[in-house]
């Protein structure tokens, strides 16, 4: 549950085992997705660390280190942000709404997953794009020649599973809204 709001205007979350079937096969699909971001950002570590090792003891660093670094870290990124959004781990401030009515806050917060959804949703969009641009023009990478939309690509479905999550949160939020403006005396 967020410690940031009271425990009535908490939103549905999976730990509470309030989303429905769909909700528990976003959060399930968002949370591998995670994973493989979490490893690919450890293979990354290991990657580095083989690399400097290896410049400075025998001047042999793994080539083309800085381009997997970049291209990797990207998609990796990319793949944290639907299962934080439904974790309920976004930056709130709450300044204005530690004492408001939980149809107001949950309200605010079902407008806060409407831009999450949103912005997931365009940045999926131009990204996918922007890979399809980079395919046509052949674009690699200095060192490895690798071609370049493979990993600009890669970030795609993270994005996508934002987008879903910014609008299933908004959705729960609103119901949760609803349900608290009916139950208030």
């Amino acid at each position: 549950m967020d410690t940031h709001i009271r425990p009535e205007a908490a939103p549905p979350g999976p730990h509470e085992h309030r989303f429905g079937p769909f909700g528990r096969v976003l959060h399930a699909a968002s949370k591998a997705l995670a994973a493989l971001g979490g490893l690919a950002f450890v293979a990354l570590v290991a990657m580095s660390l083989i690399s400097i090792v290896g410049r400075k003891l025998v001047a042999m660093p793994v080539p083309g280190d800085m381009e997997v670094l970049m291209m990797v870290a990207a998609a990796a990124s990319a793949a944290f942000f639907a299962f934080c959004h439904l974790e309920g781990g976004d930056v709130k401030v709450d300044f204005f709404t530690a004492h408001a009515r939980p149809a107001i806050v949950h309200g605010l917060d079902a407008l806060g997953s409407l831009t999450v959804g949103l912005f997931g949703a365009l940045i999926a969009w131009r990204t996918g794009v922007g890979a399809a641009a980079l395919y046509e023009a052949g674009e690699t990478s200095a060192i490895l020649a690798w071609p370049v939309w493979i990993a600009q690509t890669a970030m795609v479905p993270g994005f996508i599973l934002l987008a879903v999550a910014g609008f299933y949160m908004c959705g729960l939020h609103l119901q949760a809204a609803l349900a608290s403006r009916e139950n208030r005396p």
